[in-house]
C-alpha cells in the first residue's frame, strides 16, 4: 500500500485537507482585495 507521508513524516493528505477548510488562499485575497479597492474607486464622490 502507498504511504502518502513525507519522509519527515507528514501526512500529505492531511495537509491538503485542513488547507482546504482555511479559507482564502494568498491569491484569492489579493484578488478580493483589489476588486474591493475597484469598486470603492468607482463610486462617485460627494
Amino acid at each position: 500500500m502507498y504511504n502518502n507521508k513525507t519522509i519527515a513524516g507528514t501526512d500529505i493528505n492531511e495537509v491538503k485537507r485542513l488547507n482546504n477548510k482555511s479559507g482564502l488562499t494568498f491569491n484569492e485575497a489579493k484578488i478580493a482585495l483589489t476588486k474591493q479597492k475597484n469598486t470603492q474607486s468607482e463610486k462617485p464622490k460627494s
